[in-house]
Formats: structure tokens, C-alpha cells, sequence
């Protein structure tokens, strides 16, 4: 017995390290499997069996590809010319046709106010235009060209006055471009040289000596593109279904040019209200007023408030208003500016103006509506003042065609 147990000690004494040391290998193992698995999950993760195909979005290939600058400038620009056309189809719905044909009658009218400190003012106005014409579209590109039916006849006087108006409208921007020069059709609106000085006589009387153009451009973002659509209202290239009204944020440049013959206005003056007055009462222009030429830019900053009114079914009516801040340079015969930081004046600083009114109905086939667009700019100096306002109202009827093929 004490033989048995002592070979027994013995073989246990021998066989432990043996098993331990099994037992130490087989944790080895279990350790590098663990490893093994740890490292291939890291590695999979890393690197993606997928990685490497033609077509992957989680190549690495792919992924510096995104990371270039050039490729993030066209992302860039890639979603803001998205948002030219991303509207909530439960406010706006989309034009159903890729042409148009649109008759349009055009009626432009302008009118140019001056001031000097003694309180005097002359009002010139030329004659209004009346135009028709026909006008094809494609989408939101429109051609045509309307006649001036008042002045139809070539060998008319009235022919050297020039104008184009050019209005462009996205959801997301608009844009207006003007260039008008005038022609010869002008005539004394309304007079005012003092108080106790009778100017009716001055009333619509023609005076081919005032001379005036104007160009330029206004550029505005409209904040709700989503909800609110200007081209539902002037363009007719969607429809607004439900109402909706944005605040409106523009920038504007033009560059403005008067002239006035002051000989041949003191000539009517004395001709239509001086006939058989003593000279002592005589009406007369004041000096301050009798400026040659003066040429000046303005500079504006707009902000203003837009809203379209579906008051019944296919029906819309539209109003906006904004109102800029402006900054004048001049060049006349007796000031001249040049403007830069060192001689910015608060005075240079006047108010502009702009507002849109319009009333369409469209059923997405056919179309009919007026709309108008007023521009008001103002010009003060220590001397005088001018205020020029212009617009146009639109008549138009129009019809679709050619159906898009996803609606």
C-alpha cells in the first residue's frame, strides 16, 4: 500500500509540469485566436473587402477623391444650382410644358422731378409708349419683341427713344436689367417758381430740351424659395397653390445721366407766363437749379418683404416692396466725386425704391394677368435734388405646349 502511493506521488510530482505546461500552450493559443480575431476584425474594418471594387463608396480610392478641393467646390456648386429648382410641391407646382406662346402689350411710363433750396421744382414727363407684340418661350427663356404702336411711323421724331427691360426669376434669385434712354417727347408736367407765381400755363407744355438715360442692374435672394415662388407671378413658369411670403435681400448698381437746355426753358417760361408782366414780377428760374449735365451712380443695399395671395382656385396676386439704402457719386459741370473711404459723405446717402405688383391666372395651361414694376431713385446735392421714377405695366395672354414627359 505505502508502495502504491508513493509511485503515485511520484508519477504526480513528474506528470504535473507536463499538464501545465499543456495547459500554459493551450492558453497560448486561446490568446493568439483571441488575437488572430481581434486583429482580423481591426483589419476588416480597416480594410474593407469592398474596398478595392470598381464601383465602391468606401474605397479609399473614392474617399481621397472626395477630399480634393476641386471636387468640393463642385459639390458646392452642385447643391446651390439644386436649389434653383427645390420648391415644396404642396405651395408651388411646377410648370407642366416645355413651350409657350404669349402675346404682350406694354405700357412704360417715366417721370423725372427737380428741387433747388428756394423751394422751386420743375416735373418733366415724357409721353407714355403703348407697345404689342408677340413673345415664345422655352421654360423660363422668353423672346420677342413688342412695337411701339404710338410711334409706329419710321419718319416719326419721337423714334431715337430706346429702352429694354429684362427681368429673370428663379426661386432662389432674381434678376432685373434696364437700359433707357429717352427721346424728344417730353413735356413740363408741372411748374412751381414761388407762391404767388400762377404756373398753369406751363401745364403740358412740350420741351424737347431734357435729355435723360439710365442703366443698370438689381440683383435680389429671396430667404423662403422653398414656399414662395416669383416666377409663379411674373414669369408664369410655375404656379403658386398656397400662400406664402418671403423677406427679400438686393444689391443694385445704375448709372444715371441728365441733361437740360436751360436757354430753351427760360425762352417757354417767358413765352407762357411773363407775356405783358412788369419785370420786377416776372417768373424766373433760380441759378441753383441750372445745372448743364449731371452724371451720377448709385450704389444700393435692398431689403424688402414679398407675398403671394392664392385667393381662389388658379388665382394669384402678388405685392412686394423694397426699400434701399444708396450711396451717390456724381460728375456734373460744377461738383465731381470720386468715391473711396477718406470722402465718404452722409450726405451722398439717399433712399431707392423698388415695387412689384401682379395678378395672374394660370390653370398650368393657359395664362392671363397684369403686372407692373415701379423703380424710384433719388439724387440730393446742397444745390438741388432730382427723384427719378420709371416703370411698366403688363398685359399678357398666353397659352402652353408640349407636354414634359413626367407630367
Amino acid at each position: 500500500m505505502r508502495k502504491i502511493c508513493f509511485l503515485w506521488m511520484m508519477l504526480t510530482f513528474f506528470l504535473l509540469p507536463v499538464g501545465a505546461a499543456e495547459e500554459e500552450s493551450l492558453s497560448a493559443k486561446d490568446n493568439e485566436k483571441r488575437v488572430e480575431v481581434t486583429d482580423t476584425l481591426f483589419v476588416r474594418h480597416l480594410f474593407n473587402s469592398t474596398m478595392f471594387k470598381h464601383n465602391s463608396t468606401d474605397s479609399l480610392i473614392r474617399a481621397r477623391h472626395k477630399r480634393t478641393f476641386f471636387h468640393q467646390v463642385g459639390n458646392v456648386f452642385t447643391r446651390f444650382f439644386r436649389e434653383f429648382n427645390t420648391t415644396d410641391s404642396s405651395y408651388i407646382e411646377d410648370q407642366h410644358y416645355n413651350y409657350t406662346v404669349m402675346l404682350q402689350n406694354t405700357n412704360t411710363y417715366e417721370i423725372y422731378t427737380l428741387r433747388n433750396k428756394e423751394g422751386q421744382s420743375i416735373t418733366f414727363a415724357p409721353d407714355p409708349s403703348w407697345r404689342l407684340g408677340p413673345y415664345l418661350g422655352w421654360r423660363w427663356v422668353f423672346l420677342g419683341y413688342t412695337f411701339d404702336l404710338k410711334h409706329i411711323n419710321a419718319t416719326n421724331s419721337h423714334t431715337n427713344k430706346k429702352e429694354l427691360d429684362l427681368s429673370l426669376y428663379s426661386s432662389l434669385l432674381g434678376v432685373d436689367l434696364f437700359w433707357r434712354q429717352t427721346g424728344n417727347d417730353y413735356h413740363v408736367k408741372h411748374m412751381n417758381l414761388g407762391e404767388h407765381i400762377n404756373c398753369n400755363a406751363m401745364r403740358k407744355a412740350p420741351f424737347g430740351g431734357f435729355k435723360s438715360s439710365i442703366k443698370g442692374l438689381n440683383l435680389y435672394y429671396i430667404f423662403n424659395h422653398r414656399r414662395f415662388s416669383y416666377p409663379a407671378a411674373y414669369a408664369q413658369s410655375t404656379v403658386q397653390r398656397r400662400s406664402a411670403g418671403s423677406m427679400l435681400l438686393g444689391i443694385g448698381y445704375t448709372q444715371h445721366k441728365l441733361e437740360v437746355d436751360w436757354d430753351k426753358l427760360t425762352q417757354l417760361v417767358d413765352d407762357r407766363l411773363n407775356q405783358g408782366v412788369p419785370p420786377g414780377e416776372q417768373a424766373k428760374i433760380d441759378s441753383s437749379l441750372m445745372f448743364s449735365q449731371v452724371k451720377y451712380s448709385d450704389i444700393n443695399v435692398s431689403c424688402g418683404y414679398a407675398y403671394n395671395w392664392v385667393f381662389a382656385k388658379n388665382w394669384l396676386f402678388n405685392a412686394s416692396l423694397s426699400v434701399g439704402l444708396a450711396y451717390n457719386q456724381s460728375t456734373s459741370d460744377t461738383e465731381s466725386e470720386h468715391f473711396d473711404i477718406m470722402n465718404f459723405r452722409f450726405r451722398n446717402v439717399n433712399l431707392d425704391g423698388i415695387g412689384r405688383f401682379g395678378v395672374v391666372w394660370n390653370n398650368t395651361r393657359w395664362y392671363a394677368g397684369m403686372s407692373t414694376i415701379i423703380h424710384s431713385y433719388n439724387y440730393r446735392k446742397s444745390q438741388f435734388s432730382t427723384n427719378n421714377s420709371f416703370g411698366s405695366v403688363n398685359l399678357y395672354f398666353g397659352v402652353n405646349f408640349g407636354r414634359k414627359r413626367n407630367h
